[in-house]
């Protein structure tokens, strides 16, 4: 047996025959790569040795990973087996979360990296060398994919920052041309909702743009509260203005002067429309209230019409038979039949008024009559006093046509006038019909 002398370095085992070293393969960058359970051998990357030594075989040689004293060699081989299985494992899901892009690939490059360091001392038994080249890969796409990550989120940022500045735009054009309160209103509210669901921005950039969508929304709220302000303060105004033309009102409900009422009462009216409106409780209350007041007036001005109506077309029926009267005198007896027309006349003034419709036709087959006793042959008559009372009547008939003209439009002062006018020119007619026939 041959003994090393002093100095000499005992020489270490020969490694045991082994399968040839395996070729790295990394992963293509194109080819997704999905997780799979390891089928790596342990025995053809390792040896143990009868003292427990355990050795991993590698590309650049061999080197120990520990010593097994706990079983039988198996035993060292499935223990350190299921070591290289476990960082397998690691390399597989980093491979399948970078080609899949559920992962930062910033992240998964780090993780590749550190794993990469531990390799060279790693305690394992497996083909390490392709773990290290498949690490390799990962650590190279990993650039690649960062970078398209990148190039991604900032195409997410701008989108999204878009997003929001056109928010911020339409909150602004909202603020300061809105007039319809209720849906600027919502379409703000829902312009909030949207803003939170967008994420991603720059944090500055963000933070200017919730400051423009903020200084909106209270621009908007300023002007909101202001018109309705103003809208309470014209409704207050209208409110006060509407009460004084109810109490206006209801002090002319009772009054008889139907005219000059009547047109008040249209006047108010008009007023009533230019206020503008309360509230709409209240100025539903104040129109009912105005509107109370203006139909007691009104009921009893129609009342009063219609007794007056009847009352003057009674009067027609009592002049219609004066008329029949009149229109049977025998003019062969000239003073006999003056002397009745003027009976006739009395009694047709004391009658008084008819119908509007019907007082020119009346007064008309009256003056018939009247021109024709008049005109019935006699001895002496006197030509101008003929011709004055002819005057006089004619006199009477326009001061009649004033009247009426005057009560249809509502004028009854004026129409007062006239038919007094009219009164006092029959009273001259008939001084001068009673002289003529004096003289025949």
């Amino acid at each position: 047996m041959t003994t090393s002398q002093p100095g000499e370095h005992t020489p270490k085992p020969s490694p045991r025959p082994g399968p040839p070293r395996p070729v790295p393969h990394p992963t293509p960058a194109a080819a997704p790569v999905v997780p799979v359970a390891p089928a790596s051998d342990p025995h053809r990357f390792g040896r143990v040795d009868d003292d427990g030594t355990v050795w991993l075989i590698t590309g650049s040689g061999e080197r120990v990973i520990g010593s097994w004293q706990a079983g039988d060699n198996e035993s060292a081989f499935a223990h350190f087996g299921r070591r290289f299985d476990d960082l397998h494992t690691e390399v597989a899901l980093l491979e399948h979360r970078l080609s899949s892009g559920t992962g930062d690939a910033r992240k998964i490059k780090s993780a590749a990296a550190s794993l990469a360091e531990t390799l060279p001392t790693a305690a394992v038994l497996g083909d390490v060398d392709a773990l290290s080249a498949r690490l390799t890969a990962i650590l190279d796409q990993a650039d690649s994919a960062a970078a398209t990550e990148r190039a991604q989120r900032d195409e997410h940022r701008a989108a999204q920052t878009a997003r929001k500045e056109a928010l911020a735009a339409e909150a602004e054009d909202l603020a300061a041309n809105a007039t319809q309160w209720k849906a600027a209103g919502d379409r703000l509210r829902e312009i909030l909702d949207e803003w939170r669901s967008i994420t991603g921005l720059d944090r500055k950039v963000d933070d200017a743009l919730w400051k423009r969508y903020s200084a909106a929304r209270e621009t908007f709220n300023r002007r909101r509260g202001s018109h309705f302000a103003e809208l309470d303060r014209g409704r207050a105004s209208a409110r006060q203005a509407k009460e004084e033309l109810c109490e206006k009102a209801e002090q002319l409900a009772d009054s008889t002067d139907w005219g000059a009422t009547g047109a008040a009462f249209r006047d108010l009216l008009n007023q009533w429309k230019s206020v503008g409106r309360a509230a709409k409780d209240v100025d539903d209350a104040l129109w009912q209230r105005f509107k109370a007041a203006q139909d007691v007036f009104f009921s009893a001005r129609n009342a009063a019409h219609a007794e007056r109506d009847a009352e003057l077309e009674a009067n027609a029926v009592a002049k219609e038979a004066l008329l029949a009267e009149a229109e049977k005198l025998d003019t062969s007896d000239l003073d006999a039949a003056r002397a009745a027309l003027r009976t006739i006349g009395d009694k047709w003034d004391a009658i008084g008024k008819v119908p509007r419709e019907r007082s020119a036709e009346l007064e008309r087959r009256l003056r018939v009559i009247e021109k024709k006793i008049r005109d019935a042959p006699t001895g002496g008559v006197d030509p101008e006093a003929q011709a004055r009372a002819d005057q006089f009547r004619s006199r009477v008939e326009q001061f009649e046509k004033q009247a009426q003209k005057a009560e249809a439009a509502g004028r009854t002062k004026e129409a007062e006038a006239a038919r007094a006018s009219a009164e006092q020119w029959r009273q001259w007619a008939d001084a001068a019909a009673e002289s003529l026939g004096k003289r025949r």
